[in-house]
Formats: structure tokens, sequence, C-alpha cells
């Protein structure tokens, strides 16, 4: 039987959009022909919407509706945009590695300065030899359309022991609005390495624009990792980031994400446990305004025994902003000795501020440990009332009750510095509420 698929505008759209841009894409044949197969799944599947379960609420063919055309290779005017924009938001004392558009920008990255034991290429320069990066075992549509049009990202390998004493920070720039990037990069960290890296996502006075990032992650055995994702992006920009984590054994990794900006944003995580006895802290912060809308989701994979996972999150939600948490924790039938456990809190600061809290557990084994939770309210009148009659002013008072419900996540962050660094943006959102 002969099945046509009706293609919407947007779905033409965006079949035109892989047409022209295919002459641009970096890659061999072998990689051309797994960028048409990868298009061909998104082409069958189309936008998310809200009857896939894993998309019901944050629905792109609602919300976005089309993907904006490529940008193009930022020119010597982008880039001094973005040099500007790499200014505000480097870490201070981090080694800068720097994407403008989708591009990868080595002018403004710190590719000399890399310490021992850290090497760095582009996505560009590897698909010409191999397809590899390109690959992964998922169907969903928007990961499909990255691997169709990805132009640039990181290759990032950390050799085994490295200690690095500064972090890493991966800072991707939009300067061009009504356009679309399409970034994906890879991290190698190497058994007993303890590296901090940073990815930051930011605009240079672009207006609407779309983002398409996905990040393969690798972790060897015994290695100490802290992971820092901050998303700033500008208010009417589109951000969804897909991310894939393996974990070896006696790992410890420290995974935090903070989105402050951007019209729709939605992080997906994938973290799976391939090695026995490590332990995993993950954390995130949604701070919303407007009618922003923020999606945090997370799958964590108990593949093997004896690992555990913590997952803290809290949202702050404003206006008519809306927050999404879907977390799922996996537990395989030879994962025995499981210890995972999630909770989520939202605070609703207006009346129309919505929260979508959905945890989930699937365990197919029988000696473990596991249990979440999921709360929404308001601010607490008592509290506010005792602020206020101490001569704080309302909006003072809140802000101290906000800082204090987000600190519990926030707190995770072991490093000190990164630590006030991130209570640092935090508090400028807070600043800038009407």
């Amino acid at each position: 039987m002969n099945v046509a698929v009706a293609k919407t505008g947007s779905g033409r759209a965006v079949s035109d959009l892989f047409a022209s841009a295919e002459g641009r894409l970096p890659g061999s044949p072998a990689v051309v022909a797994v960028r048409r197969e990868a298009f061909e799944t998104y082409e069958r599947l189309g936008l998310p919407h809200r009857r896939l379960e894993e998309w019901k609420y944050t629905d792109l063919r609602a919300m976005v509706g089309e993907v904006l055309p490529l940008a193009a290779a930022p020119d010597a005017a982008a880039l001094s945009r973005a040099a500007d924009a790499v200014k505000a938001h480097a870490y201070e004392g981090a080694r800068k590695l720097v994407l403008v558009d989708g591009v990868f920008a080595p002018d403004l990255s710190d590719v000399k300065a890399l310490p021992s034991g850290v090497s760095v290429t582009t996505l560009r320069e590897t698909l010409d030899k191999a397809a590899d990066l390109l690959t992964t075992a998922s169907t969903d549509a928007m990961i499909s359309l990255n691997a169709a049009m990805a132009t640039d990202g990181v290759v990032l390998s950390i050799a085994d022991g490295a200690q690095l004493s500064a972090p890493i920070q991966i800072i991707h720039v939009a300067t061009v609005p009504s356009a679309s990037s399409f970034t994906r990069s890879q991290v190698r960290i190497g058994k007993g390495a303890r590296p901090t890296i940073i990815e930051s996502f930011v605009a240079a006075g672009a207006g609407a624009y779309q983002v398409n990032d996905a990040v393969l992650v690798w972790i060897g055995d015994d290695a100490d990792v802290a992971y820092i994702r901050l998303m700033d992006d500008a208010a009417d920009a589109v951000n969804i980031t897909s991310q894939f984590v393996t974990v070896g054994a006696n790992v410890k990794l420290n995974y935090f994400n903070m989105t402050s900006g951007g019209a729709v944003s939605r992080l997906q995580g994938f973290i799976t446990f391939a090695g026995e006895g490590s332990e995993l802290s993950l954390n995130g912060v949604n701070l919303l305004k407007k009618t922003e809308h923020g999606d945090l989701t997370l799958v964590v994979d108990h593949a093997v025994p004896n690992c555990m996972s913590r997952e803290t999150f809290r949202a702050v939600i404003d206006d008519r902003g809306h927050s999404v948490f879907q977390g799922r924790i996996i537990v395989r039938p030879d994962a025995q000795k499981t210890d995972g456990k999630m909770m989520t809190r939202a605070l609703l600061l207006s009346d129309e501020a919505e929260a979508d809290n959905k945890p989930e557990l699937e365990i197919f084994a029988d000696d473990v440990s596991c249990g979440h939770g999921a709360t929404a309210g308001a601010l607490d009148d008592s509290l506010l009332f005792y602020l206020k009659a101490r001569g704080l002013p309302e909006k003072q008072a809140q802000a101290l009750l906000i800082q204090a419900f987000v600190g519990e996540a926030i707190e995770q962050i072991a490093d000190d510095d990164l630590r006030e660094h991130v209570i640092g943006l935090a508090e400028r959102w807070l600043e800038r509420r009407s």
C-alpha cells in the first residue's frame, strides 16, 4: 500500500528549507545519506503536537507553527555584535568556545588557551570523515530535524585523568532575527577527569530566532563532572535542546539547568547509567514571566545496579508564564539497589501563571528505593506580612522569598564562585520583574 503524507504549509516551508540548505551543510556522501534519512523521519512526523504524550504540554505546531530559514554564516558585523555578547555573558576565568548563529567562531574562542589534556575540533571538520555524530536511536521529530540540518558544533575531548582548574564555557550567540540555527556537539570526558563545563545561550540584540541544539556527552569511569546550562535567550526566541548523556562507573555528575529567557524553550535530557556505583545530582530552575513557556523533560535510565539519582526542580512563574516539568525514572530489571528520587515545586506569582508537573516512575526491579513528589502554590502570605512589617517593600520581600525558594536547587552547585554567579543571574531576573 502506498501512503501519501499530506504536508501542511509549515511542512512545505521546512522541505524547501532543507532543499535550499543541503548544499551548504557539511559532510561526506555518507553524511548526506544520513541527513536525508533523518529529514524523511521529520517529514513523516512533523512538528510535535499535544497528541504526543511526550509533547503534551509543549505543542510546537500551535506555539511555533513553522521553522525559520537557516541563518547565514556570520559576517564581520555579526561577529562584532557577538563579541559584545560574549563579554557580557562569559564566566570569569573560563576557557570559551563560541558558536555564532550556529557556526564555530575561532577568533572569539580560547582554543589556544585550552589546558593540557583538552582538545577541540568542530562538527564541520568531523563530518568530513564520519557520520556518527548525526546518528542517535531516537525518532523524536526535533532530534531528527537537528540531524538533518546541523551546520556546526563543538567536538570536545577531555583526556583521562585531566584535572581542569578552569571551567570550559560553550557560548551560543544569536545575532540574526527571523532565522534558525542547528548545532550538534559532542563532549567526551575521560576516566578520572574532573572538568566543569558551562553552556550558555544568549542573544546579541536578535529577536524572534530559533535554536535547535543537540549535545552528546560520554563520561568515563571515576570522573567527577559539573555541567551547568544557562539559557537566557531573547524574549521572542525559541530554543529546543536535546542532550544524551551516558554515565560510566563510579561517576559523580552534578548537572544544573536554569532557564530565564525565551518565548518557548524545551530542554529534553536523556541520561543513562552504563556503569555501576555512579551518582547523579540533577537540578533545575525555571524563571518565567509574561507569556514565556519553559519545558524541562528528563528521562533518567537506571540500566545497571547500584546507582543513585536525585532530581530537584524549582519553577517561579509570573504573569501568564507556563512551566512544564516531566521527569521519568526508569529502573531496568537488572538494576537492583537503585536509589532514585525526584521532587518538583512550582511557585505561582499570579492568578494566570500555570505549572504542569508530571513525575513518573517505571520500575522493573524489586530491590530499589524510589520516590517522587510535586507541589504548586503561591507565596506564603504570613511570611510576606512578616517581612513587610519589618519595613521591606512588597517586591523586595517577594524577592527574598523567591531567592530562598530557588536556593535549594542552586545550592547543589558545588563550586562557590559558580554558585554565586548563578545566584546573580537569578537576582537580575528578579530585578527585571515589572
